[in-house]
């Protein structure tokens, strides 16, 4: 059984740990190899490496570093359908969905080559008499991120180029569930030749994302997960003294009114909530029919929902790949039967749900409950699997009132075509990243990400312009000369 590595210095070395996970196909049960569950001193010579390397990166010009980012942009396309096949193994995604989060991952990078211009400060001059004044953006040092189990190759990639870009060094933590992708990642980032503790990784669970707050070498940390670790991560680094962008998680409504056209919005609003299997932060939740909506919306949603075929994502014609895991199974069946017991009514059940060729895999099939009231546990928490709600809404005054009251503030959308509905609803709902005849508000790597309220910590938000701003701080210099 394959026993994976640290990347630390530019060098694949074993971990110190004595404690290893188990890595497996969650569709097929197949064991993929073991993960190192690595410990302080794994990352506390990742950053040695990193801050060793800081000074020498730090002074390499901008234009010079962007030109790794080429390098590495070329060979993540080079290899990008492998990569995207280690990721449906690894975590269960259909392959057009791998595709789909590798490429927006690679966005980030193409992105982030830019820096050259993205990095310039400004200067004017004659503030008063003589004097001059201009503000520069410096890199801070040594920079980490602890990202999560549902987009293994994207999520790095939001923070990893901006971070090296423009002139920091890098420690990765990659979820220990799917750490693969990452690791052909930096085999590629390897050859492209990025000098020894530009980038690091280190795999493990609990006690190296701990190591990572607390460590004093680290300049700031970026975070995706659920709301709870987002939380945690967010104050434990702060109170050591780090910058932090934590993104957490979300209970992301989705507004369809009367006048919307309906067989394209029930089409997309069903890839929004059971897409990648719900284990996305952008996945719908809470579908609301408002007015006379509500019926047409749930009939052609249900029957859509029967529709998907659930199976392993690398088979021809499937189109919904199982969870992540086995325990995290268990957690999505643990909120459907709450559902039940809370009395919404379930109009699909998909706990039984099995696929005859994978009979190990971690499969639940589509859910959809009806007769959901906000109080319930369905309604308040992030399940992230392929569960909604369907519920009703009066008027558009009283959707965007249940999506005000949301203790998550992620992702929101409305299916229209008033374009005076879509811009009250934009103007007054108070979320973060909003989809106008858009089922999944993703941003495209040039504009920031992030939610709002429980569904992010921090200030600074992921890609565009805020990953630069994330990544640098502004010297300014006030100049007189006699």
């Amino acid at each position: 059984m394959k026993q994976l590595r640290n990347y630390i210095g530019g060098e694949w070395v074993r971990s110190a740990t004595t404690e290893w996970q188990e890595i497996t196909n969650p569709a097929t049960g197949e064991s993929l190899g073991q993960v190192p569950l690595s410990t302080r001193a794994d990352v506390d010579s990742a950053v040695q490496a990193a801050t060793h390397a800081f000074k020498t990166w730090r002074e390499t010009p901008p234009v010079v570093r962007a030109r790794y980012l080429f390098k590495l942009k070329f060979l993540l396309d080079q290899h990008f359908d492998e990569i995207a096949k280690i990721v449906t193994r690894e975590n269960g995604k259909t392959l057009d969905e791998a595709r789909g989060s590798l490429k927006r991952g690679i966005e980030n990078v193409e992105y982030a080559c830019g820096t050259p211009a993205l990095m310039m400060g400004k200067t004017l001059e004659d503030v008063a008499s003589g004097i001059d004044c201009e503000f520069v953006r410096q890199p801070m040092g040594v920079f980490a991120a602890i990202t999560p189990f549902n987009f293994p190759a994207m999520v790095p990639l939001w923070f990893l180029p901006y971070a090296v870009a423009t002139g920091n060094t890098f420690v990765l933590k990659p979820s220990e569930q799917v750490p693969l992708s990452q690791i052909r990642i930096f085999e590629l980032a390897h050859e492209a030749g990025f000098p020894p503790g530009v980038l690091n990784l280190v795999n493990g669970a609990r006690d190296v994302v701990n190591a990572i707050l607390e460590h004093p070498g680290i300049t700031g940390v970026s975070f995706v997960g659920s709301s709870p670790v987002a939380k945690h991560v967010y104050t434990t680094a702060a109170a050591h003294g780090k910058r932090v962008q934590a993104l957490g998680g979300a209970k992301n409504h989705i507004v369809v009114m009367p006048d919307a056209d309906f067989d394209r919005a029930v089409s997309v609003v069903s890839e929004s909530i059971f897409g990648c299997t719900g284990q996305r932060c952008l996945a719908g939740s809470i579908i609301v029919g408002t007015g006379k909506a509500y019926k047409p919306l749930r009939e052609k949603l249900l029957a859509n929902a029967k529709a998907i075929n659930v199976g392993y994502g690398l088979d021809e014609g499937v189109t919904m790949g199982p969870v992540v895991s086995h325990k995290h199974r268990e957690r999505v069946l643990s909120y459907i039967e709450h559902g039940v017991g809370e009395g919404a009514t379930m109009t699909l059940d998909g706990r039984k749900t099995t696929v005859d060729k994978y009979p190990s895999g971690a499969f639940v099939g589509p859910t959809i409950f009806e007769d959901v009231d906000p109080s319930m546990k369905i309604a308040r928490e992030e399940i992230f699997g392929p569960v909604a709600s369907v519920t009703h809404s009066e008027t558009l005054d009283d959707a965007i009132e249940a999506v005000r009251m949301n203790p998550f503030a992620n992702a929101v959308s409305i299916f229209t075509t008033s374009g005076k509905s879509a811009r009250e609803f934009r103007y007054r709902v108070g979320v973060s990243m909003i989809g106008v005849n858009i089922g999944v508000a993703a941003p495209m790597a040039f504009f920031p990400f992030g939610g709002t309220k429980g569904s992010f910590f921090g200030d600074l938000k992921a890609n565009g312009t805020d990953g630069i701003e994330f990544y640098t701080d502004k010297k300014v210099v006030i100049s007189r000369w006699t």
